[in-house]
């Protein structure tokens, strides 16, 4: 039947066979969206998780500059604890520069990995509860 409640044309001289033939396709082909739509969902979801792993590695080498920076500054107060000079007060702006940086590339790596994890498709999930429930003519709560 078509949705305004009419016989298509030509559908009376179907056969059973044909028409469990036409349900067996059409359930096939929502089978392979569905796996599709899986895929999908996770590819996106491991591609944020590399994306997150990437500037978790950026925020780890930031860290080891900010860390290189800040023993910098120890050793030229050091030097001018000993000889007078205000060197070290630029090493220490430069460490926290880079201390910061390394805090927010680090945000940004659990962000991506909160977003990412676990990588799961859950829109697929959905779709196929939604689809074995109007098979089984169980009505779904919207």
């Amino acid at each position: 039947m078509t949705p305004n409640g009419q016989v298509p044309p030509g559908a009376e001289d179907r056969s059973v066979g044909e028409m469990v033939l036409d349900v067996s396709e059409r359930v096939s082909l929502l089978v392979r969206e569905e796996i599709e739509l899986a895929k999908a969902e996770v590819s996106e979801k491991v591609n944020k998780l590399l994306r997150g792993s990437g500037v978790g590695i950026a925020a780890g080498i930031f860290a080891l500059m900010g860390l290189a920076m800040f023993m910098h500054a120890v050793a030229w107060l050091l030097d001018d604890i000993f000889f007078g000079s205000d060197i070290w007060i630029g090493f220490a702006i430069e460490s926290l520069f880079w201390f910061i940086v390394a805090g927010v590339a680090g945000l940004i790596a659990y962000r991506s990995f909160q977003a990412g994890a676990p990588p799961v498709p859950e829109m697929a999930i959905e779709e196929a509860k939604l689809t074995r429930d109007a098979l089984s003519g169980e009505r779904a709560e919207p």
